[in-house]
């Protein structure tokens, strides 16, 4: 890892910015390229949005947790991890704001991101159980990890099947995004004519960047977090995680900028239960015992709102309703309240 210590600090925060920027950049363009694939693969936009683009727009926070805990900093990355969910699901309520039509979770509704938001809810509450429970590792590792690991991989499949085989059907009206006709349509622009290998190349570089920024990000907190005497919680909480989550912002805003509405939700709900595997990837990286028994009352707070806030989001995608206050919907309501109150105990724990 690069050695900060004779850099200044305004360099430092300098990099910080810039490894920001070219999330944000590099994420607008995975949005175009996971929507073109979606229709081409045949995957369907939620399961697309849930592990190419959540988990390809995940990288920069898994390198940040990981490297944080490698080094000897678990608060930090307990932080970016919890952080960074709950400000994703924050992000959905902000792409909200920018499809005017009908509320977002009214026209992107289906089977898929319900099941993703179940998962969401049930990897939540594996750290939870594990920091309350014993102090258990097996080679350092907590057995929480692999229940996150094996729990994430069949809940994938379970959403697959919810996607090929639904028992559940949403009531189809004006404002209801035609997954049918919007797929028939993608293959006939120009985008979808383009040979598939050069689309998936475009991904993998686009993927790259997103990762090295994500080191960059981590890197550069981390020496924000020593040379400032911030607290790692408020480090990584708020500054490594919103900046790492950057490309789900975008990607969701730039998806419905688009009109791949289901591609916009099913990224943010996708993306947040693979970020639960920071957790998982982190306690293999930290050394000294269990990382989840690190976990400071902030940290739980967040993910129990974290918790709430997916449980409203679920209650939105069922309930369906086409508009709300400020026209995004009361579920994008109640989540941004709740966001900025998890915040501001991030903020002054």
């Amino acid at each position: 890892m690069p050695d900060l210590t004779d850099v200044s600090l305004a360099w430092i925060i300098g990099g910080f910015l810039v490894s920001a920027a070219v999330i944000a950049i590099a994420g607008t363009l995975l949005a175009a390229r996971a929507d073109i694939l979606a229709d081409r693969i045949g995957w369907g936009e939620a399961l697309v949005g849930a592990v190419l683009l959540g988990g390809s727009t995940s990288l920069p926070g898994i390198l940040t947790s990981v490297v944080a805990a490698l080094e000897g900093y678990p608060s930090l990355a307990i932080a970016n991890a919890v952080g960074g969910i709950a400000v994703q699901t924050a992000f959905l309520a902000v792409a909200d704001l920018f499809y005017r039509r009908a509320n977002l979770e009214h026209a992107a509704a289906s089977a898929a991101n319900l099941s993703q938001g179940a998962l969401l809810v049930t990897l939540l509450a594996v750290p939870v159980a594990a920091a309350a429970g014993p102090d258990w590792t097996v080679l350092g590792v907590h057995p929480a990890t692999l229940i996150i690991l094996f729990g994430y991989a069949y809940g994938i499949r379970l959403v697959k099947i919810a996607k090929e085989e639904p028992m559940w059907f949403p009531r189809m009206t004006r404002e209801t995004q035609d997954l049918d006709k919007e797929a028939e349509e993608s293959a006939q622009s120009p985008d979808g004519q383009r040979p598939l290998g050069r689309l998936w190349a475009e991904f993998g570089v686009l993927v790259a960047f997103v990762a090295a920024a994500g080191l960059g990000i981590s890197q550069t907190g981390i020496a924000i977090a020593e040379r400032t005497g911030i607290a790692e919680t408020a480090v990584g909480g708020l500054m490594t995680a919103v900046a790492t989550s950057l490309p789900e912002l975008v990607t969701s805003v730039a998806a419905v900028r688009r009109g791949a509405l289901t591609l916009a939700v099913g990224g943010i709900i996708g993306g947040n239960a693979f970020d639960t595997i920071f957790l998982a990837f982190a306690d293999v990286a930290y050394r000294d015992g269990s990382l989840y028994h690190e976990m400071g009352s902030a940290d739980t707070f967040v993910i129990a709102a974290t918790i709430v806030m997916t449980g409203v989001l679920l209650i939105g995608l069922v309930r369906r309703e086409k508009a709300g206050p400020g026209g995004i919907g009361f579920e994008s309501a109640t989540i941004l309240v709740l966001y900025a109150v998890a915040a501001t105990i991030m903020a002054t724990t």
